[in-house]
């Protein structure tokens, strides 16, 4: 009998354990909320790491795709302070794949959606409740009234997940708030400031930070501790240039050449640490399972964590897919708990009173530490 398992979430992590299963020949359905894969912005672009999101591709079979669109020219890293001056600048070597090459995360869920079957990922299915069938598994009620079955449910659908209170009642915490702008056509002098990679202005308790992407165009992200302010209160450029009053002018441009209004959102984060207790037929990856700040290491884990899980099920997905799954929470407990401490220490340090201090040093002794 072919087991069917539901995947909540067409993210990097869903996707790339649908992936992954479909070479070994187990199929999977992906529901996906959104209506399209085109439906709204996947955001800026990400780097892989080698020992995560790489290995995870590799798995996949698609480091070939990855390398003609990722772009090793965006792994260079500036960090200034607020009067401009450099206090970190990292230059990649030209074309390496060495380090960790950043990619559009547009380009890469479209890698990741072209090497699936057509009718692997439902669009427009929106899981609103899931209830446990007598025989195991769970019935699966999309928003709209539709339903189906599934003997395994792996929620990869993010931070709000619907999936993960049917294993643990972890309750998320504001770690910041982020705003957001992008600028489609850069004024030479905003390019040339932020270069073909990402930029970093650390000042006292906030961040200003931009990144190119493949199309050229910039995102803004402006960092600022959690508080109890509504969201509307950054929604207006002139608020923001507020904020960072007194720093250089070059860097507040950014704020000012950016196109519409500024979006702001909460970032929220687990309790490091977090797990729960086996329960059969289901389980989570990826935000769903371990919500981090947003370091660098989300997505890198998401998508091990679908590999790790997809090559726990090839190898017994016929005799024993509940040890199976056991075996992947184990291993992904023990993997995730130092990396969420990490990422929480550095999200306190870059809005720290002292960050610019602290990152300098923080880069400077990872430096040292490459062979």
């Amino acid at each position: 009998m072919t087991m069917r398992i539901a995947i909540a979430g067409g993210g990097l992590g869903g996707l790339t354990l649908a992936r992954i299963l479909h070479r070994h020949g187990i199929g999977a359905v992906v529901y996906e909320r959104e209506p399209s894969r085109s439906a709204r912005s996947q955001g800026g672009m990400l780097d892989l790491h080698p020992e995560s999101g790489q290995h995870a591709l590799a798995e996949a079979g698609l480091t070939a795709p990855f390398r003609s669109e990722a772009r090793p020219e965006g792994e260079e890293h500036r960090i200034l302070d607020p009067a401009g001056r450099t206090l970190v600048h990292h230059v990649p070597e030209p074309g390496s794949f060495a380090g960790r090459p950043e990619i559009d995360r547009r380009v890469l869920r479209d890698l990741l959606l072209d090497a699936l079957p057509g009718d692997a990922v439902a669009w427009d299915h929106r899981i609103v409740a899931a209830a446990p069938r007598p025989g195991g598994g769970f019935e699966l009620t999309f928003e709209g009234g539709r339903s189906a079955d599934c003997d395994l449910l792996v929620g990869a659908d993010g931070a709000r997940s619907a999936v993960r209170p049917l294993l643990t009642d972890a309750k998320l915490s504001p770690v910041a708030t982020l705003v957001e702008l992008t600028i489609g056509d850069p004024r030479p002098d905003v390019a040339g400031l932020v270069g073909p990679g990402n930029l970093w202005c650390m000042g006292v308790s906030r961040i200003l930070a931009a990144q190119r992407l493949g199309d050229g165009s910039i995102r803004v992200g402006i960092t600022l501790p959690a508080d109890d302010r509504d969201l509307d209160a950054y929604r207006g450029k002139r608020a923001l240039l507020e904020i960072f009053d007194g720093w250089d002018p070059r860097l507040t441009a950014l704020i000012q050449a950016g196109d519409g209004d500024p979006n702001p959102r909460r970032i929220d984060a687990m309790p490091t640490g977090t797990r729960w207790d086996h329960r059969p037929g289901i389980t989570l990856i990826g935000d769903a399972a371990h919500l981090m700040p947003p370091v660098g290491e989300g997505a890198n884990q998401a998508m091990l964590d679908g590999a790790s899980l997809a090559a726990s099920l090839a190898g017994a997905i016929a005799a024993d897919p509940d040890s199976a799954i056991r075996a992947y929470e184990e291993e992904m407990f023990a993997r995730i708990h130092p990396i969420a401490e990490m990422s929480a220490r550095i999200q306190a340090m870059m809005l720290s009173p002292t960050a610019a201090d602290d990152i300098v040093r923080f880069f400077s002794r990872r430096a040292a530490e490459v062979p």
